[in-house]
C-alpha cells in the first residue's frame, strides 16, 4: 500500500481502520507510518496521525524503537498543534523507558503549564506526566499541585481529565 496515496485519497474512519489493518504489527510497515507523519507534509501528517494512533494503542512495542525521534520531533519550534496533539496522546499507551523519562518529563510540563497550548495538548501531557509519576512520588506530588494550581481556570474538558488524574495519583 502507498501510504501517501491512501492518506490523500480518502480521510475517513474506514480508511484509518484499512490502513492499521495494513500496519497490523508489522514494524516495517509501522515505521513507513511513522515516518509519513513525521516528513509531512502538513495534510498528511495530520491524517496519518489517527491511523497511527490506534497502531500504538493496538501494538505499543512498535513505538519503542522510535520514541526518542517523536520527542525530539515534538519540541520543534512553529509545529502545528495537531502534531503535538497526536504525539502525546501516543504516549499515554506506552512505558517510557527510564532514560527517556527525563525528557518525557520535561516536554509534558512545558506543555502542560504553557498559556498558548489547546486544552487537548494540555490534558494529554498531564495523562503522560501521570503514567510516568506512578512509581515516582515526587513527580506525583509536583504533579498534584500543579493540577490542583490550573483547576479554577480550566475547561469542562481540563476538569473531567483533571478529576480522573487526580484520582489515580492520590490512589
Amino acid at each position: 500500500m502507498n501510504l501517501v496515496e491512501a492518506l490523500t485519497r480518502e480521510h475517513s474512519k474506514a480508511q484509518c481502520l484499512k490502513i492499521v489493518r495494513f500496519v497490523g504489527d508489522n514494524p516495517r510497515r509501522f515505521e513507513r507510518l511513522l515516518r509519513v507523519f513525521l516528513e509531512g507534509p502538513y495534510r498528511i501528517t495530520q491524517r496519518a496521525a489517527w491511523p497511527l494512533n490506534y497502531c500504538v494503542e493496538a501494538h505499543p512495542a512498535l513505538i519503542q524503537p522510535h520514541l526518542k525521534k517523536i520527542l525530539l520531533n515534538v519540541k520543534k519550534p512553529g509545529l502545528p498543534d495537531a502534531v503535538k496533539r497526536n504525539t502525546l496522546r501516543l504516549l499515554q499507551f506506552v512505558d517510557i523507558p527510564p532514560s527517556l523519562r527525563g525528557l518525557v518529563v520535561v516536554i509534558c510540563f512545558d506543555f502542560f503549564q504553557s498559556k498558548k497550548e489547546p486544552v487537548a495538548v494540555k490534558v494529554f501531557s498531564m495523562t503522560v506526566l501521570a503514567n510516568v509519576a506512578q512509581d515516582l512520588k515526587e513527580l506525583r506530588q509536583e504533579l498534584i499541585l500543579r493540577i490542583e494550581d490550573q483547576l479554577p481556570y480550566g475547561s469542562a474538558g481540563f476538569l473531567s481529565r483533571a478529576g480522573r488524574v487526580l484520582k489515580q495519583l492520590k490512589a
